[in-house]
């Protein structure tokens, strides 16, 4: 069963935890990755999960449940995160230079799956926001190790130029009658 928004829900700065929350009700609190650093300077006192932050995550579970064969908890997961990171976090400079150029021009979309390819590792991430030359893409894997030095972690985002976004080839048979 998903969740569905209510009234009584709300984002709040999880200072125990470090990260930015959502508390669900009374008895549930739902964290997710994003920490102070990376956060606008109103995610970090308590704030209403308002109705633009509702139809932006219901939209997001309508797309998912279309493009992804996942459960319904996971399917929650995914859109709480990306409704976090579309409305919450702070506006970033594309860093496509960790990533290699795609020999593809794709079409970005709102809640498209793409691999990104760095340092000989690939990995799938999620388009979370979009414009004309960039989008911000949520991780989907466990990690991805950027340089020597800086990773990113699973649901972590990073916004890059569409060119570095690389289609996921989906195995079709065609048969001419």
């Amino acid at each position: 069963m998903l969740l569905m928004p209510k009234r009584d829900w709300q984002w709040n700065y999880n200072d125990a935890y470090g990260v930015l929350s959502v508390s669900l009700g009374s008895e549930m609190e739902f964290l997710t990755p994003y920490k102070m650093k990376t956060l606008i300077p109103d995610a970090l006192m308590e704030l209403e999960f308002n109705m633009d932050h509702a139809k932006f995550y219901i939209e997001f579970l309508d797309l998912l449940s279309k493009s992804l064969r996942i459960t319904g908890a996971l399917q929650v997961q995914l859109a709480l995160n990306a409704t976090a990171a579309h409305f919450l976090l702070k506006p970033q400079m594309p860093k496509s230079w960790f990533f290699s150029t795609s020999s593809m021009c794709v079409f970005s979309e709102l809640g498209k799956i793409f691999h990104l390819s760095c340092q000989g590792g690939k990995a799938q991430v999620l388009v979370v926001e979009t414009s004309v030359q960039a989008s911000l893409v949520m991780l989907l894997e466990k990690e991805l190790q950027l340089s020597d030095s800086k990773s990113l972690g699973q649901f972590e985002c990073i916004k890059v130029m569409h060119d570095r976004l690389h289609p996921i080839m989906v195995n079709r048979q065609i048969v001419a009658a």
